[in-house]
């Protein structure tokens, strides 16, 4: 059975026991310090913890999921797998054990002409928690399964809770007996690689207190309502219904496997232990068909390599992949026949990565050329640092082995490779122990994310008995009730002059930070006190809460005020956010719609836009853009917003932002009918012309295939060309032309003078090192029977010790000669050392004396046996480095 057959009957089946069909969400998670979304219950997180009232009662999905934690044990066991799909049904407040048991039971063990899984009852296996008697009772009264394969076990096993305060409860976990030849009999509490996992029944109970580990915390009391979170993973099932021994081998991931063995020569074994015979290769395929379906899946999902974030795991994964098929021994580029392969596997449970192919090839691609260029660099390095650990005795330094990791991506494995081939040693302890450390702070950083979340349970308390009303569509001034302040998080009934608030309102006109735009700022007034509003978030959904500090007077809870935002801001920051949408309407004319929208950020006459695209923009190309987005200004556009089903906004062509949650009703907003159509809940202009004007301020690069412009709008534009146009008038006055127009003309000039000036300097320059270099041809000393000449020319750059020394070889004439000469350049040492024909017949070679030297200088170098050329760090030792290079002449 097919994978997608999996899924396809996994929806059917509970869409007809009364389940919502959830499509799957992104694999980028919405869930605050999670990178990526790591189960299938992660998108009902805010359902299930109550920070959202959930809009169905019942739901099912087959959630597309990343983990990367195991990475390194990706290929060497059949459970790890870094992309996985997992088919889930959940209930909020609904049905219960006595439901989902069942249901478990009859999907796994029916026929597959009735529409089920067809698994062998008598080879499945029950865990159940110690003290959960309702699971075993279900199991073993109402399904009828045999007690002996049921176990129970420990809080440690089977108790899930999401590791701090909240919702928890006991679960049930149905495995598979894959037979005797995979290990001992005894069940699942014997050996879980014979009775393999394939679905987990949580029962959400209850709720937990503080504590630490699986087991060491206290059960409060029972949830006010209990829900169901299970999830099956779809490759486990896939691979047991279609036979093979892994993941690996299943349908949507065998082809990639296969390219890879084709690609390398290398027959696949499917061997799964260090003793069998091609493991390694084995392992090596496993990974590339592994990680080139994450990596394919993540770009189609919007992520691009960086060197952060989740750009870099996915710049991991792809590395790791071209990297275990440079071990299989293929060495040219790889991704255009693996990417193809890994599309064709996916196209038909996810047909957008065949709609998409041509943007994630092209970033795959480059990603890897980029990748090819890294190791070429990384080589270099450390074929510098083998050099340098050769000439000391020494071994790799596990820093160097780091940097290497760090700053070229350069795997561990290479550089131990490589090092092993030189015969010298890497100190791999230290390494490893500045990994541990690197992990520990991405732990440590992750961890203060995760207790970032502030306490949030007197907010749900407010959202729940009803939500903030925003007034701010059409109003900047409301009358309304100050319903709650918080401080710390809690509940407290007054505040006084200079607390730090927490203010929430019956209605409010304040815009609350969202899709890019700043809140508003403002004051909140009653009776005898005012309270200055800095800053307004949503910590829970349809709640906002304005962060302020009391100015003057007492504030009590309940009291009538009057919430005023900051008018001029407001109006400012709206000619921003419409702008926003201006300028992405153009980008779509200049550049196409792959240019596509990665971010925003708008504030009172400011704007900043990330897109996709993966090449700089030209200064034409920025000029349209600009001339594009000032027509649109220019020509009055009228602004529209429409509330409609979020399918017929998609219809008429509305953009939505990448990553972005939206409910069935969206707010639809027109600049100009069909020029800008946005899915946007923020505030806007009403005509275009109330903009003004728009400058383009940057273009860069935001990571790779992402692209981010800055520009100023409103009066903040026309400061800034004024402020050019001051420039331009002092230019013109400190130039003395007639106009600006005769600028570029005169500094053209003013430029070509100051080149002919440097090049009359440079030719002065060589001259007198030739006239230096005739008297230095008297102090060359004989060492044996070689004419040698070492001389430290001080601050001098590469080229020009390249000029004087081969200037020197050729005046030394035909007898064995050999000349070396130093700069410096940048505080750092640079040698060159030229030999003619008779010295190379003496044995005198410039490769190894280069080596020699820039050995003691710290660094390294290589070349031919003619000419040679290194550097180093430290220029101290360049009198050393001669002493050297003249014992090595003498030994030769």
């Amino acid at each position: 059975m097919l994978s997608q057959e999996i899924s396809k009957r996994w929806i059917e089946f509970f869409e007809a026991r009364g389940h919502t069909v959830v499509p799957s969400a992104s694999l980028v998670s919405n869930e605050p310090g999670a990178m990526f979304t790591i189960a299938g219950m992660v998108p009902f997180i805010p359902y299930f913890l109550g920070r959202e009232t959930p809009p169905y009662s019942r739901a099912t999905s087959v959630q597309k999921c990343i983990r990367t934690l195991d990475i390194e044990e990706v290929g060497k066991t059949a459970r790890h797998g870094t992309f996985f799909q997992m088919a889930g049904n959940f209930s909020f407040g609904d049905y219960f054990k006595k439901e989902v048991i069942p249901w478990a039971y009859e999907l796994l063990t029916s026929s597959v002409d009735k529409g089920g899984f067809g698994l062998d009852a008598d080879r499945l296996w029950v865990t159940v928690y110690e003290g959960d008697d309702e699971a075993y009772d279900i199991w073993t009264r109402i399904v009828g399964f045999p007690a002996e394969r049921i176990q129970r076990m420990n809080m440690k096993e089977n108790y899930w809770s999401t590791g701090q305060p909240g919702p928890a409860g006991p679960d049930s976990e149905i495995f598979y007996d894959r037979g005797p030849e995979y290990g001992k009999e005894g069940g699942p509490a014997v050996d879980d690689d014979r009775y393999i996992e394939i679905w987990n029944l949580v029962f959400m109970q209850y709720q937990r207190g503080e504590g630490i580990g699986k087991d060491d915390f206290e059960i409060l009391g029972e949830l006010p309502k209990k829900n169901i979170d299970t999830g099956l993973g779809v490759e486990r099932l896939a691979m047991l219904l279609q036979g093979v021994e892994n993941f690996y081998e299943t349908d949507q991931v065998r082809p990639v496997l296969d390219v890879a063995s084709k690609l390398s020569g290398k027959k696949y074994q499917g061997s799964e232990s260090a003793e069998d015979a091609g493991y390694e290769d084995d392992v090596r395929m496993r990974v590339v068909a592994d990680h080139i379906r994450s990596s394919l899946m993540l770009i189609a999902d919007g992520v691009s390599p960086s060197n952060e974030g989740r750009g870099y795991i996915l710049r991991r994964l792809m590395r790791r992949a071209i990297r275990a098929m440079r071990l299989l021994g293929v060495s040219e580029p790889c991704l255009p026949v693996l990417f193809p392969a890994s599309r064709d596997a996916m196209a038909g449970a996810f047909p957008y990565v065949a709609d998409d192919f041509e943007r994630i090839s092209r970033i795959a691609y480059a990603e890897e050329q980029a990748f090819l260029r890294t190791i070429e660099s990384g080589t270099e390095r450390l074929e510098q640092a083998v050099k340098h650990a050769k000439t000391s005795n020494a071994v790799v330094s596990g820093e160097e082995a780091f940097a290497l990791h760090d700053t070229y991506g350069f795997p561990i494995d290479l550089t131990l490779e490589m090092a092993e081939e030189a015969g010298v040693k890497v100190d791999e302890k230290q390494f490893r122990a500045l990994m541990a450390e690197q992990r520990e702070r991405a732990q440590a950083d992750a961890k203060a994310k995760k207790g970032a979340h502030a306490d949030l349970s007197a907010l749900r308390q407010l959202a729940d008995e009803r939500t903030s009303v925003f007034t701010g569509y059409d109003e900047l001034r409301t009358e309304t009730t100050l319903r709650a302040i918080l401080v710390d998080g809690a509940n407290v009934p007054a505040a006084k002059a200079g607390d730090k608030v927490e203010i929430v309102l019956d209605e409010t006109p304040f815009y609350a930070e969202a899709g890019g735009q700043a809140a508003d700022t403002g004051t909140i007034r009653g009776n005898g006190f005012s309270i200055e509003v800095h800053d307004v978030q949503q910590p829970v959904k349809g709640l906002s809460v304005h962060r302020a500090t009391v100015i003057e007077g007492e504030v009590v809870a309940g009291t009538p005020v009057i919430a005023h935002v900051d008018e001029q801001r407001r109006r400012d920051g709206e000619k921003a956010h419409s702008a926003t949408h201006i300028i992405h309407a153009a980008l779509h004319q200049v550049l196409g719609n792959e240019a596509t929208q990665r971010g925003s950020f708008n504030k009172e006459g400011y704007l900043r836009f990330d897109f996709a695209w993966n090449e700089g923009l030209s200064a034409a190309a920025q000029q349209e853009v600009e001339e594009v987005a000032n027509i649109a200004i220019r020509d009055n556009l009228q602004t529209v917003t429409r509330e409609m089903p979020l399918a017929e906004a998609k219809a008429m062509g509305a953009m939505s932002l990448f990553g972005e949650k939206y409910g069935d009703t969206v707010r639809m907003v027109e600049i100009g009918g069909d020029f800008s159509r946005e899915l946007c809940g923020g505030t806007h202009v009403s005509t275009s012309s109330q903009i003004g004007s728009l400058s383009l301020l940057t273009e860069q690069s935001v990571g790779s295939g992402n692209r981010r412009v800055e520009a100023l709008v409103g009066l903040d534009s026309f400061n800034h060309l004024a402020a050019e146009r001051t420039l331009v008038n002092q230019l013109t006055g400190m130039l003395k032309v007639q106009s600006s127009t005769d600028l570029p003309e005169k500094i053209t000039q003013t430029l070509n003078k100051l080149k002919a000036a440097e090049k009359e300097l440079e030719k002065l320059r060589k001259e007198k090192l030739q006239a230096e270099a005739g008297k230095l041809v008297e102090s060359a000393e004989m060492v044996g029977k070689v004419r040698v000449l070492l001389h430290n020319a001080g601050e001098l750059s590469a080229n020009d010790v390249r000029g004087l020394a081969l200037d020197l070889r050729s005046r030394l004439g035909e007898d064995a000669a050999t000349v070396a000469v130093t700069g410096v350049n940048n505080g750092r040492p640079v040698i060159l050392v030229a030999t003619n024909e008779a010295a190379r017949s003496e044995g005198v070679k410039a490769g190894a004396l280069v080596r020699v030297a820039a050995g003691v200088l710290g660094g390294g170098g290589g070349g031919k046996d003619d000419v040679a050329q290194g550097g180093g760090q430290d220029a101290t030792k360049i009198d050393e480095a001669f002493v050297a290079i003249r014992n090595a002449i003498a030994g030769a």
